[in-house]
């Protein structure tokens, strides 16, 4: 196995996408400890704690790397695109001239990247502008009940349209990288920068449960991953086949032999899209 990972690094394309994989996520992982300007950061801590408390803000931390939680500016993650693709993707059903570019191969996947990407800025000033409201009104209600100290104390017009232009950019630059890294890195960029947010705060989950269990405790979490994986990934690849039958059919002066073959529908036929959405 070891062998195969060295062969892996001999490969001068595989080896440059791997590194430039690698710096791409650097970077990332950089801006998630970045504080947005005009932040107090005497309520990071505060902040960081009541997300350590569970709840929906240690859910919303978790996507983001924890950015969130140190009000980076990374702290909207890739979420706003997301959400702008899945949009633009229930569009199409609806609006004619989307259809249309849905249809029109390389040239209609173009423009509908292009109008995503529009859409994300979009989305991204709501999202900041919406935290910055909601971070300086004690979490409102993210935070439980006692809330967290107030983040944005000078809140006048250019301080928060500060945070929500750093936020934005922040997120319009992950956008870029997720872009850089499907085009000269290895898989999906989006997906990639996703799942680093998520590993990210595994090891601070780990030390929870040990300094609260052990290692039991360490084991028992780590065999709980294993099974959930296994679960997932059965359920994701299970589907449900919808056999069809072809009739024999003449074609000119042949007579074409019937078959036989499925519709293929998957049990789980969302995937995580509900979830993101």
């Amino acid at each position: 196995m070891l062998q195969n990972i060295a062969n892996i690094f001999r490969i001068e394309d595989l080896r440059s996408k791997i590194l430039f994989t690698l710096a791409m996520l650097v970077v990332y992982r950089l801006g998630a400890f970045i504080p947005a300007p005009g932040i107090n950061l005497e309520a990071i801590r505060p902040l960081q704690e009541a997300a350590e408390d569970g709840g929906i803000l240690n859910f919303l931390q978790l996507f983001s790397g924890g950015a969130l939680t140190q009000f980076a500016i990374f702290s909207l993650g890739i979420f706003p695109y997301i959400t702008a693709s899945i949009i633009m993707q229930v569009m199409g059903v609806v609006v004619p001239r989307i259809e249309q570019w849905q249809q029109q191969g390389a040239i209609g996947q173009r423009k509908i990247n292009q109008w995503t990407r529009y859409l994300t800025i979009g989305i991204a000033l709501i999202q900041s502008t919406g935290f910055a409201f909601l971070f300086h009104n004690q979490g409102g209600g993210l935070a439980g009940s006692t809330g967290i100290p107030d983040l944005l104390p000078d809140f006048t017009a250019p301080r928060v349209g500060l945070v929500v232009l750093t936020l934005t950019a922040g997120t319009a630059l992950l956008m870029w990288m997720g872009e850089l890294i499907t085009q000269k890195g290895i898989g999906n960029g989006m997906s990639i920068i996703i799942f680093a947010a998520v590993v990210s705060s595994m090891p601070n989950q780990f030390s929870l449960v040990k300094g609260n269990s052990g290692w039991p405790g360490v084991f028992q979490v780590l065999a709980m991953y294993l099974v959930l994986l296994v679960v997932i990934v059965f359920v994701e690849q299970g589907q449900r086949r919808i056999p069809v039958q072809f009739a024999k059919r003449v074609v000119g002066r042949r007579m074409t032999t019937g078959g036989s073959t499925y519709i293929p529908l998957k049990v789980n036929q969302s995937g995580v899209i509900p979830i993101i959405f």
